[in-house]
């Protein structure tokens, strides 16, 4: 009850984020024209359901080289293959966390080149704040369901999370395994890769946590 409260009482405070009370989460388009198709937007009901907060039920996409990202309190990046970002993208996805939004980002079906990528730009923006592993007794297990373990789909061994923290508090959470929750997506599968069978738990815990910091 105090985190619903808590929750409720932020979004009163973020009008740019929040429209008439609906927790709108964006789908990055970066890179050009890549975007993140193939993310499920179904944890975004299921923390409607359990908490009570009142989210748009699809993503809104939006260009990360556009200064609308700064009205979304949440966004998600995800793809395969390499990319580059733009300078501009660079100067608003470091603005817009530093600034208080959040991003979640997956590499789709375990892509090993968008990893890279995406691991080079964070080294690129944050340098030794870079992406650090996220013990599994941080607060983002706990917001609405009460996570263990991250389940790793096709591989013997479990899976983890890394994040970039900023004031202490994490910013930008990643997963080299799929996060995509495919199960639920549409037209989309997990083409052999890694995804963690409980994703859609643990993206409900990450936006919940995101509201919340």
């Amino acid at each position: 009850m105090k985190h619903i409260i808590a929750i409720l009482l932020l979004l009163c405070a973020m009008p740019l984020f929040a429209k008439e009370g609906v927790v709108q989460c964006g789908n990055l388009i970066y890179a050009g024209s890549k975007t993140s198709r193939c993310f499920s937007d179904e944890f975004l009901s299921t923390v409607q359901q359990r908490t009570g907060i009142n989210t748009a039920r699809r993503f809104r996409a939006v260009r990360m080289d556009n200064d609308e990202l700064f009205r979304f309190p949440f966004v998600v990046m995800t793809g395969e293959g390499n990319f580059t970002l733009t300078a501009k993208e660079r100067e608003n996805l470091k603005k817009y966390v530093e600034g208080g939004g959040f991003l979640l980002a997956s590499a789709g079906c375990s892509s090993a080149e968008w990893n890279r990528a995406f691991r080079r730009e964070m080294q690129a923006l944050f340098g030794n704040q870079s992406l650090q592993p996220i013990a599994m007794n941080h607060p983002v297990f706990s917001t609405v369901f009460p996570i263990t373990e991250l389940k790793a789909g096709k591989q013997p061994t479990s899976g983890y999370l890394e994040g970039v923290t900023h004031n202490g508090k994490l910013v930008i959470i990643y997963s080299a395994d799929g996060l995509n929750d495919s199960e639920n997506s549409r037209n989309c599968c997990c083409c052999g890769g890694s995804e963690l069978g409980n994703a859609l738990q643990i993206n409900a815990n990450i936006l919940a946590y995101a509201l919340l910091r």
